[in-house]
């Protein structure tokens, strides 16, 4: 048995909404958290290994649902390697599970990718696990296409989708280029979670894709999507008027800090995702790399193509979590939900990881009121 004590510890109370509490010993072995105790009742010669939080936050690991790359790897490498080194960079940024995220490029890189993603569930990696696939496109809109490349834009055929049924989690789609909604049911049936994004779209059809056909998920909200305008909403607004989870890239590069107060406050404060959409560079610095096929250049916490068009992010989840709480006054357990609770109950995973509760995984993490990692724990091991 080990343990986690002197530390403030992030957990949901009676309606499931998170909280900070002091006084707290987190139990847990390598398969599981198995109790959260108060310290008057602990006796600390009950555990093997015991961390002293020196009174920093401790909460359930993070959760990245969007993330092509970092550390000079790229899910589209489709190594096992490339996936160790995203692990380890994920895991530093106090994230310990994620999605490696795809690219619209050829199918048989996708596919390859793919199954490289399926290795990676099935092995254990040095830090942040990997817990499926988001597919951002290949069934987008060519007009908000973004940094994607166009050439390689195709319809929806569940066809496609099938072999990877076990696989893929997440998948990011223009619903006007759909021709009906039956490729949505199915993955909805396989445990697939839709989301809107890349698309040009107006409010109705994103309004109706949430409401009638239940689809609960923007991807980069306000990214590569119609915005909103006073006599047409968009898919902006269509976002801020349902009660669908919405990610966002708060690097203060892809989202303005007031465009991040009005998602807060018009979602109040709930269905909201932080994201990372980092790519290969994200941690190496300034200069030329690649994404998709396509050269990116880095200045600063900005990447863009040749021209001028806004790339994947460079940043990391926790400084992305710091910039956000810094820009809405967002109490930190609420921010610590949106890369915890939320996306683990979008992505039907929350009875497994999202929250520090008995029975879950041993997936932890230890930091400061800024957000600065110190400690990362998953699998009831410290990552790195």
């Amino acid at each position: 048995m080990k343990a986690i004590k002197n530390g403030v510890v992030i957990v949901p109370d009676e309606r499931g909404d998170f909280h900070a509490q002091p006084g707290l010993v987190v139990l847990y072995d390598r398969d599981q958290i198995k109790a959260v105790v108060s310290e008057d009742a602990w006796a600390e010669d009950e555990a093997d290994d015991v961390v002293d939080a020196q009174g920093l936050f401790v909460g359930p690991g993070f959760l990245n649902v969007h993330v092509h790359g970092c550390g000079g790897s790229d899910t589209m490498d489709a190594t096992p390697e490339d996936l160790e080194v995203m692990s380890r960079v994920q895991a530093s940024s106090g994230v310990t599970g994620f999605l490696p995220t795809t690219m619209t490029c050829t199918w048989e890189e996708i596919v390859t990718a793919l199954e490289n993603v399926r290795w990676g569930l099935g092995h254990d990696l040095p830090g942040a696990r990997v817990l499926g696939a988001h597919m951002e496109g290949p069934f987008i809109s060519p007009q908000k296409k973004g940094s994607q490349k166009e050439d390689n834009i195709r319809k929806a055929e569940y066809s496609l989708i099938a072999p990877f049924a076990d696989v893929v989690r997440l998948i990011t789609l223009a619903p006007e280029e759909l021709p009906d909604y039956s490729f949505v049911q199915r993955c909805r049936q396989a445990g697939i979670t839709i989301s809107i994004g890349h698309t040009a779209a107006d409010y109705d059809t994103a309004f109706a894709a949430v409401q009638e056909q239940g689809i609960h998920h923007f991807t980069h909200t306000y990214n590569a999507m119609t915005p909103f305008q006073h006599r047409e909403p968009g898919v902006v607004g269509a976002a801020l008027d349902t009660d669908a989870n919405c990610e966002l890239i708060a690097d203060n590069v892809h989202c303005h800090p007031a465009a991040q107060r009005l998602l807060y406050r018009a979602k109040g404060g709930q269905h909201i995702i932080l994201v990372t959409d980092s790519m290969r560079a994200a941690g190496l610095g300034d200069g030329i790399s690649e994404l998709g096929g396509q050269k990116v250049f880095v200045k600063g916490e900005r990447a863009t193509l040749a021209d001028g068009t806004i790339a994947a992010s460079v940043a990391s989840l926790n400084s992305c979590m710091r910039h956000f709480s810094e820009n809405t006054g967002a109490p930190l357990p609420r921010v610590v939900e949106m890369v915890t609770r939320t996306p683990a109950l979008d992505l039907g995973l929350y009875d497994e990881v999202g929250s520090i509760e008995p029975g879950k995984r041993a997936d932890l993490t230890i930091f400061d009121s800024e957000f600065a990692i110190r400690t990362t724990i998953v699998g009831g091991q410290v990552a790195g």
